[in-house]
């Protein structure tokens, strides 16, 4: 069966540049447009269609709706609105408003208390405008309903950006690769830690990581990333980025993969979880009837229970030793690691120290 080629979309940037463009084009002409051509970042040429158009006194908006193509975007059919003013002042000043996210921590690439309307969109909305400028400037407001509620399943809410949704676009052309720009977003929450001063960071593949970390020890939520299955990646990240220490914690079924040498956890990159274990219960000395009831089971969860019912919570710590081993020789021992292996009620089963926590 022959694939179908996955449809493109374009940015919530490209948005506001369209809608801008067109906001301007009917505030200087009076007249109500239906599309408008905008050239984007990547040098794509695009015709945007317009929705809710409206030239009143002094002013003119029109809105853009998102259209992620066949990318599971959050912000696909979101409308980006754009209301153009005359200004007094030259040139042309570019606000955001209501859906807009304002910055409240550095590390990002636009400045604590700016909008957050990135530098390319930016660059893109201005460049778009500066023929039609006159003797007077314009004023442009862009703005996005339902971006408050939109930020709320974003990033947004832990890199600082407060109020709404991210004006945001490389290229201007958003391609169907949702994995590329999760993994961008996780590596940016290391930008954000770095620049609040820390060079620790608390990893945690998911709810039960991030439980133990904020309740049992008492790590604050700025400097805890969820990694999902790309543990791997991020430790690279954290060595790139001058984070030195790193707390790992997480559920025994995520961190016995990775003391396989299982870097990213996802089940397509394969198992071995029970038979990780069972290496490790040998080492430990483990009689042969605990290895075949091992062998039985279906989960890291179920043989973690065989273990403690033996009294082998040794292979924990043992576990929790090669989990820090093959990252440090995946990031050539850059980082401090301190590993806790966790049941799913968030009990420790095992750990290994590197750093003292308080320090």
């Amino acid at each position: 069966m022959e694939l179908k080629e996955l449809r493109k979309g374009y940015t919530t940037g490209t948005c506001a540049q369209g809608a801008a463009k067109a906001a301007v084009m009917m505030l200087t002409s009076g007249k109500i447009v239906e599309t408008v051509n905008v050239a984007t970042a990547s040098g794509a040429k695009l015709n945007i269609n317009l929705s809710d158009q409206e030239i009143g006194a002094g002013f003119a908006h029109c809105s853009v709706i998102k259209d992620s193509g066949d990318d599971p975007d959050i912000t696909n059919g979101a409308k980006v609105f754009a209301e153009a003013r005359f200004s007094d002042q030259p040139g042309i000043i570019l606000k955001g408003g209501k859906g807009v996210g304002r910055v409240t921590k550095p590390g990002l690439a636009v400045a604590v208390g700016e909008w957050a309307i990135n530098p390319v969109p930016r660059k893109m909305i201005l460049q778009e405008l500066e023929p039609y400028l006159g003797k007077r400037g314009f004023e442009i407001t862009i703005s996005v309903p339902r971006g408050e509620e939109l930020a709320k399943q974003t990033f947004n809410p832990r890199l600082g950006i407060e109020g709404g949704i991210s004006i945001l676009g490389t290229t201007g052309i958003v391609e169907p690769k949702s994995l590329a720009a999760y993994k961008a977003s996780l590596s940016l929450q290391l930008d954000v830690i770095k620049a609040a001063g820390s060079v620790r960071a608390a990893l945690v593949p998911g709810y039960v990581g991030e439980k133990f970390c904020k309740e049992v020890l008492s790590i604050k939520d700025d400097i805890i990333v969820k990694t999902g299955d790309h543990i791997g990646f991020m430790f690279e990240e954290c060595a790139k980025k001058g984070i030195h220490e790193v707390i790992f914690a997480g559920h025994i079924g995520k961190l016995v993969k990775v003391a396989n040498g299982q870097f990213n956890t996802h089940c397509q990159y394969g198992d071995g979880r029970v038979d990780t274990i069972i290496r490790y219960a040998r080492m430990a000395k483990a009689g042969e009837e605990i290895i075949r009831e091992l062998s039985l089971q279906e989960t890291a969860e179920s043989a973690g229970e065989i273990l403690r019912k033996n009294n082998l919570t040794v292979v924990f710590d043992l576990l929790a030793k090669a989990v820090v081993e093959k990252l440090n020789e995946l990031v050539n021992s850059a980082l401090k690691i301190n590993c806790y292996i966790l049941s799913l009620q968030g009990e420790i089963l095992g750990n290994c120290l590197n750093f003292r926590e308080n320090e």
